[in-house]
């Protein structure tokens, strides 16, 4: 099992848990997370047992779904109920789209240099109502959350934003944001992506309208099996789709062809056809799982300790920093001379970062290391040496 205090909070690294060989510093989890061993272990049962499709029974197709449901739902905040199923943060935002509305001269406040799915998503929205994007930045010494409350008018009818940006791990103090968007009368959506899994967040508190998370990054899941909660008064809305498998009764197999107008309740009626995902599901599971061990705040007090010492040694080497931050990831700004050059000098010598705009993503996990942060270190100071 994980090394875990008594009181939840989760140590420092637990390196053994994930596959990570020595000599590799990886600090990409903010892309793709590394698969746990018990997630590989849960994925190559699964497909032993899918390889053998007799031994699937009617149960199986709902079990392992809404396991994943509920442990996701007690990662945030919610119930069960407020969780559907999906694949992509682009699917649960184009629920979100499809189920609001907006005046003709409208607004969707969205962030500058945002995820694309996000931005794709309401530019439709605003073709079909008429609304228009306002597009939020912020200079200076701003913060994103100050940014977006000077912003935020009685014009604005939706609100998108993060938890955190996607680019350098800049944070929003979405509680603020919350409550000034339901005084403009604004729906809240939250693409938590980057911060479900590593920060805390309560949607009962935050009273989102609509809050999406994929599974593969902060969640340490594998890919296409994603989160979206949906506020109870939303989930009466239409779906995408009209899959038989949110429909009302329809773990009775045998009378699949009376068709029925009512739905499974609670947010599933907007869960993606192919759910069940046989293979896959067990993967997320177990990542839930140890998430759920850790705690969600074990895991951002970890990683704060983490990307604490790497903002002190990026400081004493001049490096620009975002602020304020969330405390899993951060964006490290080099020098334009050796900006094309630091991702790939950095993964000859086995460290793996992002790059995002003028500055390298790190995002590290519980696998990571004082050592680690050394080797990040030494490398980057060998290239801004050769500036």
């Amino acid at each position: 099992m994980s090394d875990t205090h008594s009181e939840g909070r989760a140590m420092t690294t637990a390196r053994e848990l994930f596959d990570i060989p020595d000599g590799i510093a990886y600090f990409n989890t903010a892309s793709v997370a590394p698969t746990l061993r018990a997630g590989v272990a849960a994925g190559a049962e699964a497909l032993r047992w899918r390889a053998q499709p007799w031994r699937i029974a009617g149960a199986d197709w709902f079990g392992g779904a809404e396991e994943r449901r509920r442990l996701f739902a007690g990662l945030i905040g919610a119930t069960a109920e407020d969780i559907a199923l999906v694949p992509a943060t682009s699917y649960g935002l184009a629920v979100a789209a499809a189920n609001l509305s907006a005046p003709a001269g409208g607004r969707v406040l969205v962030l500058d240099g945002e995820y694309p799915s996000g931005i794709y998503t309401w530019r439709r929205f605003a073709e079909r109502t008429g609304a228009t994007i306002l597009t939020v930045g912020h200079a200076g010494g701003q913060s994103w959350t100050e940014a977006v409350l000077e912003a935020l008018d009685a014009q604005v009818a939706v609100v998108s934003v993060p938890q955190v940006h996607w680019t350098d791990g800049a944070a929003l103090d979405l509680d603020r944001i919350g409550v000034a968007a339901r005084a403009a009368g604004a729906a809240l959506v939250v693409d938590a992506s980057q911060s479900a899994g590593a920060m805390p967040l309560d949607v009962g508190a935050l009273r989102p309208d609509f809050l999406v998370s994929v599974g593969y990054k902060w969640l340490l899941g594998p890919f296409g099996l994603g989160y979206l909660y949906v506020a109870p008064e939303h989930q009466g809305g239409r779906p995408l789709e009209e899959n038989w498998i949110a429909r009302e009764d329809s773990q009775d197999f045998a009378r699949l062809v009376e068709y029925r107008d009512a739905y499974q309740p609670g947010a599933r009626r907007f869960d993606v056809g192919a759910r069940t995902a046989f293979e896959l599901t067990p993967m997320a599971v177990a990542a839930l799982r140890q998430l759920t061990e850790w705690t969600v705040p074990g895991v951002a007090g970890a990683l704060a300790r983490v990307t604490g010492r790497i903002a002190e040694e990026a400081a004493r080497r001049d490096l620009g920093l975002p602020a304020p931050r969330g405390p899993h990831m951060l964006g490290v700004t080099v020098p334009e001379a050796v900006r094309d050059r630091v991702v790939p000098a950095l993964e000859e010598a086995g460290v793996y970062v992002g790059a995002r705009g003028d500055a390298i993503r790190i995002s590290p996990h519980l696998h990571t290391t004082d050592e680690d942060v050394d080797r990040l270190f030494g490398a980057l100071d060998r290239v801004l040496a050769r500036r």
